[in-house]
């Protein structure tokens, strides 16, 4: 949808209406706050919008106006890829962070290239699916969330679902689907396991990546429509695939087809 942009960013929009847009994360660009170095992506977003080949936002007569820029409601980190979605309405905002509150109303899964363990061994509990439950505490000052097995003051409940589609050379290729939504959510739950994400230096990987980025994806997002005109329970689903396609997301590509 869209044109090809100076940032490119036409080709990576996944879905847009009135009341919402989605698009393909690179990593490196800031769903909000960006810092110095980083990419806008709601500046890239207003821009790209104000064309027109999209509708314009718009909301009920009894809502409150358009947002001046689009509001980030699914946020990835900024080393992280894939879909995410902002609001461009202040009802649908509205809306969207209730929906997103409600763990049973979103469909989050996730793709994770991780280092295999050093010893070149994979815990038995991994060989094919497992339920992570851990306690997330965030440590504002390193920015970094560090996962418990036990619950404790400032600590968080957190849940995700992690099968393995296949492996690479060095390399275990794993689907996520995170059940609830914390701050470095599987970053910190897969540490706690001794799983490393490729790149990811803050959490223990071996080398960083070439882009900065980190090898994890928003693969696929699934939400409650905010539109009022469409029937009740309608939703909107989303798939992403790798923006930045190598050998590596490609071989990914091919296990989880195979594993179906």
């Amino acid at each position: 949808m869209g044109a090809l942009g100076k940032s490119g960013i036409g080709s990576r929009i996944l879905h847009c209406d009135a009341n919402c847009v989605a698009v393909n994360k690179m990593p490196g660009e800031a769903a909000e706050g960006a810092g110095k170095g980083m990419e806008s992506l709601p500046e890239l977003l207003a821009a790209e919008l104000a064309a027109p080949c999209y509708p314009p936002p718009s909301a009920p007569l009894s809502a409150q106006p358009p947002l001046p820029l689009p509001a980030a409601v699914h946020r990835l980190d900024v080393p992280v890829s894939g879909c995410t979605l902002f609001a461009r309405t202040k009802s649908a905002l509205s809306f969207l962070s209730s929906a997103f509150s409600q763990s049973a109303a979103i469909e989050k899964r996730y793709w994770a290239i991780i280092e295999l363990p050093r010893d070149g061994e994979l815990d038995l509990r991994f060989s094919e699916s497992a339920e992570l439950t851990h306690w997330i505490q965030f440590d504002a000052r390193r920015n970094k969330s560090v996962a418990h097995d036990e619950p404790g003051p400032g600590r968080k409940k957190a849940i995700l679902r992690c099968s393995f589609a296949g492996r690479g050379r060095g390399y275990l290729f794993a689907e996520i689907e995170l059940v609830t939504g914390r701050h470095h959510q599987i970053r910190a739950q897969l540490a706690r396991m001794g799983l490393r994400i490729k790149g990811d230096l803050k959490y223990g990987a071996r080398r960083s990546e070439k882009n900065g980025g980190i090898r994890l994806h928003a693969r696929a997002l699934s939400f409650p429509d905010p539109a009022q005109a469409r029937p009740a329970g309608s939703r909107i689903a989303l798939l992403a695939a790798p923006p930045l396609q190598d050998s590596l997301w490609q071989a990914f590509e091919e296990a989880a087809l195979s594993a179906g």
